[in-house]
């Protein structure tokens, strides 16, 4: 099991998230910006690495503009060795990366326009990892879309569109269940057509539910394979008591944290803390993790 969080690190001073207004565009900025962003995703590995925490999921806003009809410059030949370098230290240090572009990104989208910028963002994300050489472990995670009025024909609109998606990006594609649409449930319906895994999202699970978490745990799990898709990714958070449902804790709930863990059990995977202050929760739970691993290990001697 690998313990993460998500895209910015607090503590270290420096965001690979840099971007800019689009009427400033320009390749100097640009390049200024890529390089900022480059050179503190190597910090916030670093970082991670120190801290025992070896899932992150990187930044959508790593190249600005990636997929923008105004960003003409050759940004994949230009930083191809940085990459490459970049990924020799996640694959020497076993990490797990992920990606998860923004809610815009509809490939079941009505709009024509929308599904064409989605696969261009697609496409990035997926060129980034490839880029880094990757394997298809790395994943790159998006929900399954709107409802646009018939949940049925837009799950048929998913799926259509999927198989017209270049193979570099359906290898690394997972959806996962969301708050509001879509269900395990209707992803499993997906998911049967296309093989394609499903995230599970344990928070989001809480609010929009198709049955037990458990059962749900498990029939995700075996959407994926093992073999080529490494093991499941699953997302968890809890609730904010002081906000709406649907908002995430600040920091995290170590009692929730571990009933959630016992639920789990036997199940392998990878936990991508979806909290507010980011790698501070996620030292917290790794640190409970493995002390909590050390006491079953323990008590496992004594039987």
């Amino acid at each position: 099991m690998r313990i993460g969080y998500p895209c910015i690190n607090l503590g270290i001073g420096c965001k690979a998230a840099k971007t800019f207004r689009l009427k400033s565009y320009s390749e100097e900025r640009l390049k200024q910006t890529v390089e900022n962003n480059l050179s503190c995703l190597e910090q916030i590995l670093k970082f991670n690495l120190t801290n025992n925490l070896f899932f992150f999921r990187i930044t959508s806003d790593l190249i600005p503009f990636a997929s923008h009809t105004i960003n003409r410059f050759n940004w994949k030949d230009y930083y191809r060795s940085k990459f490459a370098s970049i990924g020799v230290f996640i694959r020497k240090n076993r990490m797990r990366i992920s990606m998860h572009p923004d809610q815009f990104t509809l490939i079941n989208s009505l709009d024509e326009t929308i599904f064409e910028r989605s696969k261009k963002e697609l496409y990035y994300h997926s060129k980034v990892l490839d880029l880094m050489e990757l394997d298809a472990s790395t994943k790159i995670q998006i929900h399954v879309g709107g409802v646009y009025g018939d949940k049925q024909k837009s799950i048929e609109r998913f799926v259509d569109r999927f198989n017209n998606l270049e193979k570099s990006v359906k290898r690394r594609l997972v959806i996962e269940n969301d708050d509001v649409s879509y269900t395990v449930s209707d992803c499993l319906q997906i998911s049967d057509q296309i093989r394609v895994p499903i995230l599970f999202d344990v928070f989001h699970h809480q609010i929009n539910n198709s049955g037990p978490a458990k059962e749900a745990f498990e029939l995700c799990a075996k959407s994926w394979d093992s073999e080529r898709d490494g093991i499941p990714m699953v997302d968890y958070s809890s609730r904010n008591p002081s906000g709406s449902q649907r908002n995430h804790a600040d920091s995290i709930d170590l009692k929730d944290f571990e009933r959630f863990l016992v639920k789990s059990r036997p199940f392998d995977f990878d936990i991508m803390l979806e909290i507010k202050d980011k790698e501070k929760s996620a030292i917290k739970a790794i640190n409970f993790a493995m002390r909590d691993i050390r006491v079953q290990e323990f008590l496992g001697s004594l039987c």
